[in-house]
């Protein structure tokens, strides 16, 4: 395999965040979800939170490279939100979409 690659799994569904300031997807993750694949269009930090917590992205939250493939372990029932990440050094924060897709 090679870098960054995840083995075959099955994906099962999509969910999109359009993001500037940040904002939250609607639907929790389904009940047998224990991992999410995260791709992005502009630079981004993103948050796995639990429904009742805090739900805002910051920048102070993992950050995601634009056009990079992240997986990350989730809990049934969590939910993701995302930001522009913030201007400095190389980065330049840009509006953009996060697509997180569940996999199985």
């Amino acid at each position: 395999m090679g870098w960054n690659q995840q083995p075959s799994a099955r994906n099962i569904t999509t969910q999109t965040i359009v993001y500037d300031a940040t904002v939250a997807i609607t639907n929790p993750f389904g009940p047998q979800i224990k991992q999410i694949r995260l791709a992005a269009n502009s630079a981004c930090h993103y948050r796995v939170y639990d429904v009742g917590s805090t739900s805002a992205a910051t920048t102070a939250d993992p950050f995601l490279p634009a056009n990079f493939l992240e997986y990350v372990t989730v809990t049934p029932g969590q939910k993701i939100a995302a930001i522009k990440a913030a201007t400095g050094g190389l980065v330049t924060a840009t509006a953009g979409t996060l697509w997180v897709t569940e996999i199985n």
